[in-house]
């Protein structure tokens, strides 16, 4: 007789809960909340339908720019503008993998480290300048919601910039099938 109860009482619960996940639009899209009165080009806020999947890509630093000189310079890398460039092509590689792009990136943090030619300050502008060529464009008009902070170091001290993102797969895409894990998004 309890357990009749228990069920009773658990019944309703659980059936409203799988209507009202019925009632979810598989199709919507994250919506995105913009800075009220800036053209500043991040969201202020993203926000994600139920059903979608989330996606983590660790965080990606430059590749080599200058194989000429020592791999612990930021000449071998470049300036931040180029390190930024060449983080955010290897992004948009690994989300093509994924079968992903660039207007479904959400998050973004940024690291950054205080360049010697600006006297140890951050290159804030270098930064913007080829982040901007990936978001807000006419192309690619999408914007994540972003943190960018300035950092004491990378792993190698010619490394100036490293950025993660958190990518969303919508809804009818999440739920195709399961990736394969040993399938290696570089490959």
């Amino acid at each position: 007789m309890p357990m009749r109860r228990l069920v009773r009482c658990l019944l309703p619960l659980a059936l409203g809960g799988l209507s009202w996940g019925a009632l979810a639009d598989p199709l919507s899209a994250p919506i995105r909340y913009p800075i009220p009165g800036s053209d500043f080009p991040i969201a202020q806020a993203v926000e994600i339908p139920p059903g979608h999947a989330l996606v983590y890509v660790s965080g990606q630093v430059p590749s080599l720019v200058n194989p000429e000189v020592a791999r612990d310079t930021v000449a071998a890398w470049g300036d931040t503008r180029v390190q930024t460039t060449n983080v955010l092509v290897r992004i948009e590689e690994i989300l093509r993998r994924l079968e992903l792009g660039m207007g479904d990136v959400v998050k973004m943090q940024v690291f950054l480290v205080g360049d010697p030619a600006l006297e140890g300050q951050m290159d804030f502008r270098g930064f913007m300048q080829a982040y901007s060529e990936f978001f807000g464009t006419e192309a690619q008009p999408n914007l994540p919601a972003r943190s960018v902070m300035q950092v004491a170091g990378l792993v190698n001290p010619g490394w100036l910039v490293e950025i993660e993102v958190v990518a969303v797969r919508p809804a009818a895409r999440a739920a195709v099938g399961v990736r394969d894990p040993t399938v290696d998004p570089r490959d």
